[in-house]
């Protein structure tokens, strides 16, 4: 049995422009009595479905400004909450929070909907977790499309001194100041979104989950997870045929700052995803101006047309 703590419903009760149905299962596979929770807006049938990963160590909030024009389009949107974050439950324990605890989580999740026609939407270490389900047959099967922002995947080599103290002090630091240091990359959230980001986090005793995220990123080859990105690797550099969107802010941590995606994987990705923006831009569908902050979009999406042009999406 899991020892977990529950954020009181009370600390969401004044989220600013995050009214989305909130969705609970304590009874997923392999987490039985965790309880999970994830927003879901939008037609159960739609044709197509967003699913939305956040990142460290923030929570599906994140997403509050993607999900209308996801909506717009007539498409599902899926945002769950990770273990130790958001509204779902969060084991006290460090030694729980796995790269596959979190991984297996996700998997179960999409079981349980049943989602197709996904459009993957990562961000930092929904990156790193989201970027290798495909190497999952049954989820691979499930994907259409992918938006990635500001990641990578783990292969087993450091980012660097700069991910280095970051995990040093994440581990280090029991009250880690989460809105504090969500608001460091993105001056521009307000006094009431800064206080989103610390409401799934009354007390330190919440914590060990967003403290313990940085040293579960796959740094040296014998970690877990490194198998994993070198097969996700292979995934989206031979297998995949589908659209792949991408945007890096100019501050953004994923290569040496509070992300530690590999430096090779980000480098690839992002050469995949300027590929793709060039094809967008080809036929009249995106902007040109490369905006600032850790969650930017270049006007990314031809199948959300309805995608305001935003200067950052934290």
């Amino acid at each position: 049995m899991i020892t977990a703590l529950r954020t009181p419903d009370a600390a969401f009760a004044d989220i600013p422009d995050f009214d989305y149905p909130v969705h609970y299962a304590d009874d997923l596979p392999g987490y039985e009595g965790l309880r999970a929770a994830w927003v879901d807006a939008g037609p159960a049938d739609a044709p197509r479905t967003f699913l939305c990963l956040h990142g460290e160590p923030s929570w599906s909030f994140l997403y509050r400004r993607m999900i209308p024009p996801f909506l717009a389009s007539g498409a599902r949107v899926v945002a769950p909450d990770l273990f130790g974050f958001g509204r779902s439950d969060k084991p006290v324990e460090q030694s729980i929070y796995t790269f596959d605890f979190h991984r297996e989580y996700l998997l179960r999740l999409v079981e349980r909907l049943d989602l197709a026609n996904i459009t993957l939407v990562v961000q930092d270490w929904g990156g790193l977790i989201g970027l290798t389900l495909p190497v999952d047959i049954g989820f691979a099967a499930r994907l259409l499309r992918l938006i990635v922002m500001n990641t990578g995947l783990g292969l087993g080599e450091s980012p660097g001194p700069g991910f280095d103290a970051w995990k040093s002090y994440a581990l280090n630091t029991p009250d880690l100041p989460v809105g504090k240091i969500i608001a460091r990359g993105t001056p521009h959230l307000t006094p009431v979104e800064i206080a989103a980001y610390d409401a799934p986090f009354p007390g330190p005793e919440y914590k060990a989950g967003a403290q313990v995220f940085p040293a579960l990123v796959p740094v040296s080859p014998d970690m877990p997870g490194v198998d994993l990105g070198r097969k996700a690797a292979a995934f989206w550099r031979e297998q995949w045929q589908g659209d792949l969107h991408g945007g890096w802010g100019r501050r953004s941590g994923a290569r040496g700052g509070t992300d530690g995606a590999s430096r090779p994987a980000d480098q690839w990705l992002r050469r995949s995803a300027d590929h793709s923006r060039r094809r967008a831009l080809r036929a009249g569908m995106g902007g040109t101006n490369r905006p600032r902050g850790a969650c930017s979009l270049w006007g990314l999406m031809h199948y959300a047309r309805a995608m305001p042009h935003r200067k950052d999406m934290t």
